[in-house]
């Protein structure tokens, strides 16, 4: 491969004490938490807006807040959830918790309580390298309209679902899987008869709420022409005006981190969300004066990279809701696996609310580094459960009030005192009891 040497001074815009990398469900959290404990945070994000998979990707419900009758999921999360409903943003599918929302007035409130919060935003901007002194992360680089800039920081939240910063900076990485989860590109509806259709609102617990009935109708379809590509589900979901549906349908198997593989994969997908959005409006009922609003920005992605931590969670661990004495955060949806080329799933549901470590944040030979969001230190299995929306978001509130607590005590992040950081949590409304 030929190369080009590029040497080049980037101008340092600003100093913080955190800086989270990434605006989606875990970052927007882990940096309302990161303020909310006395630190001088920056949160960079590559789109014009906060929400990541739920706005980007138009990934929805929001899941799960809550199971076995209680709520799981709670403190700055659920207060975001409060926010969004205030304002008819979202309506919780009660008793499960999962939450129908409103993509533009999530990216509001994202963005009120952010600036309410003191906190710096930097949108369009991508995270493009970082400075390093030893494995300590000095500052990243981002790239946007002003050219290349470094944004300093005395902790670091990688927040990118990607584990982004991790591989700039050298943290250690799981061993990459055989078989990835596959990239789903959601689409939008309109015309939809929504009272007619079933599995809608997503409530129940124990039940996966794919159209069994349509399913059958499209692997008819497939056997009879097999040009019709693999698919998921179908799973709807609705934005809380009458008549428009998301429908997670298409699917693929792709690396995601990989820009060819990334490309080809959206490329596909969108052809694959008309052709599919013609045979739902051509068979099934509910749909026969739909037509495309349209299709997510970008792709829906449910497995990447994981970094190696001090500690890897375990899919034995997370079925048996194991309690560890610095367990942070939670996990009450069902492990999730999707075949990338069949139209199989694993779909197993829990019998406890699961607990997640501190220890799965933080990479021990990198004393100003955390993660939060799916990129945490998991197996396939028990990432396949904590990668939605509602946990991340609880992964984002541990990290952000571990990067403070660090801040404030000058230790690196794997030495803070965890009794303290969950006395911090549970204070915020963070749910830690069995």
């Amino acid at each position: 491969m030929n190369t080009v040497l590029q040497s080049r001074q980037v101008p340092v815009r600003a100093e913080y004490d955190v800086v989270v990398c990434g605006g989606g469900p875990s970052g927007i959290i882990a940096a309302l938490a990161a303020s909310r404990g006395g630190a001088r945070t920056a949160i960079i994000e590559r789109y014009g807006f906060f929400g990541g998979m739920a706005t980007a990707a138009l990934v929805a419900p929001i899941s799960v807040f809550n199971y076995n009758g209680r709520r799981i999921i709670d403190g700055i999360p659920w207060e975001f959830i409060t926010r969004l409903t205030e304002i008819g943003g979202a309506r919780e599918e009660k008793p499960l918790g999962n939450i129908t929302f409103s993509p533009e007035k999530y990216k509001l409130i994202a963005q009120r309580m952010l600036v309410e919060a003191g906190v710096q935003i930097y949108f369009h901007s991508y995270l493009s390298d970082c400075n390093l002194s030893g494995t300590i992360i000095k500052h990243v680089i981002v790239e946007n309209k002003d050219g290349a800039e470094a944004i300093g920081g005395k902790v670091f939240v990688d927040a990118t679902g990607d584990a982004d910063l991790a591989v700039r900076a050298g943290v250690p990485l799981q061993p990459a899987s055989k078989k990835l989860q596959p990239a789903s590109l959601i689409f939008m509806l309109g015309g939809v008869d929504t009272e007619d259709l079933p599995m809608i609102r997503h409530c129940k617990q124990g039940v996966n709420y794919l159209d069994v009935e349509v399913r059958k109708k499209f692997e008819e379809l497939r056997k009879e022409n097999p040009d019709i590509p693999v698919f998921g589900g179908p799973w709807y979901c609705g934005i809380l005006e009458k008549g428009i549906v998301l429908v997670n349908m298409t699917r693929i198997d792709a690396d995601m981190t990989s820009n060819r593989e990334q490309t080809a994969a959206e490329c596909a997908m969108r052809e694959e969300a008309t052709l599919f959005a013609t045979l739902l409006k051509m068979t099934v009922p509910a749909f026969s004066n739909s037509f495309l609003l349209e299709t997510a920005p970008q792709t829906g992605v449910r497995e990447t990279r994981r970094i190696l931590g001090a500690y890897t969670l375990t899919g034995e661990d997370y079925l048996n809701a194991v309690d560890f004495p610095d367990s942070v955060s939670r996990g009450c949806h069902p492990v999730d696996i999707h075949s990338g080329d069949t139209t199989s799933q694993r779909c197993q549901f829990l019998k406890e609310a699961a607990f997640v470590p501190y220890r799965c944040l933080y990479s021990p030979d990198f004393p100003n580094y955390l993660v939060a969001g799916r990129a945490f230190s998991a197996d396939s299995v028990a990432s396949a459960s904590v990668r939605v929306q509602a946990s991340c978001m609880g992964l984002g509130q541990a990290a952000g009030a571990a990067a403070a607590l660090s801040v404030r005590g000058g230790t690196g992040v794997g030495e803070i005192d965890t009794d303290k950081l969950r006395k911090i949590l549970i204070s915020y409304g963070t749910n830690l009891s069995r």
